[in-house]
C-alpha cells in the first residue's frame, strides 16, 4: 500500500506531492512528469498513482522500480482541481533542474507524446461514451491536446501561432525546456515554474491518450 508519511524518506522512494481539493485530491510524482493520478482523498489519489506505476513506466519506456510512494509536499487545490484537472504549483516545482535532468526530462515529455500518437493511430474516430453520452472523439480529444499546449507554452514565454504544425510546436517546447534547464532558471515571470510545465504538458499528454485507449 501507498505510504503517506513525510518523514524518513529513503533514497529510493517516490517522492509524491498532493494537491488537496474539496472533490479530488491529486497524487503527482515529483521526479516523473506525467505520472500523476487523482482520487476521492488522499489515500485514494495515492492508490491510483500506484495503480499506474507499471501504465506510466510503459508510455515512458521505463522501468519504475516498486518502492514506496512518500508525500514530501501539500498544496491546496482550487475550483479547477475540483473540475478534475491539476491546478496547483508545488514549492517543489520551483527546483531548478540540471542541464542532464533538462534532457532527461525532454526525453519522457517525448515519449508522452510517442506514446499518444501510438494510441492515436490505433483508436478508431468514434470513440465509446461515457454513461451519460458524453465525451470528445479521437480528433477532437487531439486538437485539444494540441491547442492545449500550445497555450501551456506561452507560460514559458513560447509564442506559438494557432497552425504550427504538432512537430514543431513539441520541438519548441523541449528546446526551451533544455534551454531553461540548462541556465538553472526554476521559474519564468508570470509563469509557469519549468518543473511545474513539464509536469502539466505531460500529465495532460497521458491522461487523454489513457482516455482514447480506454473507450476503444
Amino acid at each position: 500500500m501507498a505510504s503517506a508519511k513525510i518523514h524518513g524518506m529513503a533514497q529510493q522512494d517516490v517522492r509524491v506531492v498532493l494537491e488537496v481539493g474539496k472533490r479530488w485530491t491529486f497524487a503527482r510524482a515529483v521526479d516523473w512528469p506525467g505520472w500523476c493520478r487523482r482520487g476521492k482523498g488522499t489515500e485514494a489519489a495515492l492508490e491510483a498513482l500506484d495503480a499506474y506505476r507499471v501504465r506510466y513506466g510503459r508510455a515512458v519506456h521505463k522501468r519504475i522500480p516498486a518502492s514506496t510512494l512518500r508525500v514530501v509536499s501539500e498544496s491546496k487545490g482550487s475550483s479547477t482541481t475540483d473540475f478534475g484537472a491539476p491546478d496547483s504549483i508545488d514549492e517543489t516545482d520551483y527546483q531548478p533542474l540540471t542541464a542532464a535532468e533538462g534532457r532527461s526530462w525532454a526525453n519522457l515529455l517525448t515519449q508522452c507524446w510517442a506514446t499518444f500518437d501510438a494510441i492515436v493511430d490505433q483508436s478508431p474516430q468514434s470513440l465509446a461514451k461515457g454513461p451519460r453520452g458524453g465525451g470528445r472523439d479521437r480528433d477532437a480529444i487531439v486538437d485539444h491536446v494540441m491547442n492545449a499546449e500550445r497555450a501551456y507554452a506561452r507560460k514559458w514565454d513560447v509564442r506559438l501561432p494557432p497552425r504550427t504544425p504538432w512537430d514543431e510546436q513539441r520541438s519548441a517546447i523541449t528546446e526551451e525546456l533544455n534551454a531553461l534547464a540548462t541556465v538553472g532558471k526554476p521559474s519564468i515571470a508570470k509563469g509557469w515554474p519549468v518543473r511545474y510545465g513539464a509536469h502539466r504538458i505531460a500529465w495532460h499528454v497521458l491522461d487523454h491518450a489513457w482516455e482514447i485507449e480506454d473507450r476503444h
